[in-house]
């Protein structure tokens, strides 16, 4: 499980871009809290303490209290937009939620035991198609990574979410499906060494075919020769 981070906050008294210009210049980052059938609060926070978060690499699926701004507030960070030129966080959007809501939140994968998979083994790769699984999960409970195990599985295997046990209350959001995660591919080498070896043994089972054929064929009908002899003697 994800754990509870806490960012302290001081609310805005102007908005709009020259005063989040200012509050940047300050090394402060503008940030909004939004949700829960509550109005809006415009806040701004330390920007050296919101990439410490940033830099834990699940920040987006924890739970963060957002603290000095009267009591404290439960959120999850929805949104974080960064400067194009120089990356630094210009924004936060943050999600005010209650203790027991359920949330939506995208989990990364991590995927264990490499080498329990023969088809690794024999040069196949992982192919990822989902970094992350988008899950409805308790705010209380959101997991830090969902975790897959590749033991066993040969070159073309696949893996679909059904085949994944998720923590005990989380559902993906997609579920009209059992869409797929990985699948372990031949590299393209093997894939040649494949094709070559289907397109050998194709000719071999042409030629087995035609030889078949041929020996299947009807003896040639000399009748015709015998009767040609018949007439050449009366004529002579």
């Amino acid at each position: 499980m994800s754990d509870t981070l806490t960012l302290s906050a001081e609310t805005r008294e102007r908005v709009g871009k020259g005063a989040s210009r200012a509050l940047r210049r300050e090394g402060r980052v503008p940030a909004v809290i939004y949700g829960n059938k509550q109005d809006p609060v415009s806040i701004h926070v330390e920007e050296r303490a919101l990439m410490k978060m940033l830099n834990t690499g699940h920040f987006m699926n924890s739970v963060v209290m957002i603290d000095g701004v009267g009591s404290a507030i439960r959120t999850l960070p929805k949104d974080v937009t960064f400067d194009v030129v120089t990356d630094r966080p210009v924004h936060v959007d943050f999600l005010r939620i209650s203790k027991n809501a359920s949330v939506t939140v995208n989990v990364p994968v991590v995927f264990t035991d490499e080498a329990g998979s023969p088809g690794l083994k024999k040069g196949g790769v992982l192919n990822i198609v989902r970094h992350e699984l988008e899950l409805v999960v308790d705010a209380g409970n959101i997991p830090e990574q969902i975790e897959i195990a590749l033991t066993g599985l040969e070159v073309g295997d696949s893996i679909h979410i059904s085949n994944v046990t998720l923590p005990k209350g989380a559902e993906p959001t997609i579920d009209d499906r059992d869409f797929t995660i990985a699948t372990v591919i031949a590299p393209s080498a093997m894939r040649a060494e494949t094709q070559e070896a289907l397109a050998e043994d194709a000719a071999l089972a042409e030629a087995a075919a035609a030889e078949q054929q041929a020996d299947e064929a009807p003896e040639p009908n000399d009748d015709h020769n015998d009767d040609d002899k018949i007439t050449e003697q009366k004529k002579d």
